[in-house]
């Protein structure tokens, strides 16, 4: 099941980079044997797309956020970054986690100036800094500590961390998974808005149908390892979208059915 991806905002379009997967294929080691992860992976992403990663547990849906990240390099086949081979991680594409591994001992500020302060740029990105605050809405809370935050709050500021360098690919590994449900749908609201104001190409792994469903332009669903694609689904309705709306509800059926969990 194959369908043209919908259309993006015009800033989107401007301001993300393409992404593209040419043959990827990736295995670990496991007891000193191979384990296929991916096999042949073939997937172009335009820049400012949202596409999200659904797929069974241990699929390699993470696996290909890493290659995009450039943490790890695939086994065989390629992974460009705007037509060019992604050789090492960059600023411009940043992963964001499950977990908010902000640094305990530091405030909100200072976990958001992480990125700046390593590259020896903190000095000259303060109002960038001060900026990424504002975006998710903890400017007040600047000061304070991970362990007075809630866990949406930490979760905001891991995104303005990554927001503070700009990048144009923004790599989102279950970032809500550990969220209590209102926290995960008020959540779901801000990487929207986030999207849809600062312009990146975004990519989402999650396991929550209803969520790829609400934020993604494109859907792409992954096999059991080693994973392939099995269906890239357009989503052509515009941003807000309700759940029950008859089309999202139609979409949901037909790709738990394409996961093999039909009627």
């Amino acid at each position: 099941m194959v369908a043209a991806p919908a259309s993006r905002p015009v800033a989107a379009a401007e301001a993300g980079l393409s992404l593209s997967f040419r043959g990827v294929s990736h295995a670990f080691r496991l007891d000193d044997a191979p384990l296929p992860v991916l096999e042949g992976i073939d997937l172009d992403i335009a820049p400012g797309d949202f596409v999200a990663l659904l797929g069974p547990s241990g699929c390699g849906k993470s696996t290909l956020l890493r290659l995009a990240a450039g943490l790890d390099a695939p086994a065989a086949g390629a992974v460009l970054a705007n037509g060019a081979a992604i050789a090492g991680p960059d600023p411009s594409r940043v992963l964001v986690f499950q977990d908010p591994t902000l640094f305990p001992w530091r405030s909100v500020r200072d976990n958001v100036a992480t990125g700046p302060q390593a590259r020896g740029v903190a000095v000259q990105a303060q109002a960038r800094i001060d900026a990424a605050l504002a975006l998710v809405g903890l400017s007040a809370f600047a000061g304070a500590y991970p362990h007075q935050l809630s866990g949406g709050m930490a979760q905001r500021a891991a995104l303005a961390r990554a927001l503070v360098n700009d990048p144009l690919l923004l790599l989102l590994d279950e970032p809500l998974g550990k969220l209590d449900s209102l926290t995960r749908l008020a959540m779901q609201d801000e990487l929207l808005k986030l999207w849809q104001e600062a312009g990146y190409t975004a990519l989402l792994v999650t396991h929550d149908v209803e969520e790829a469903l609400l934020l993604a332009n494109r859907v792409i669903v992954l096999s059991d390892r080693p994973a392939r694609i099995k269906a890239d689904i357009a989503v052509g309705l515009p941003h807000p979208r309700r759940r029950e709306d008859g089309e999202i509800v139609r979409l949901r059926h037909d790709i738990l059915a394409i996961m093999g969990y039909g009627g």
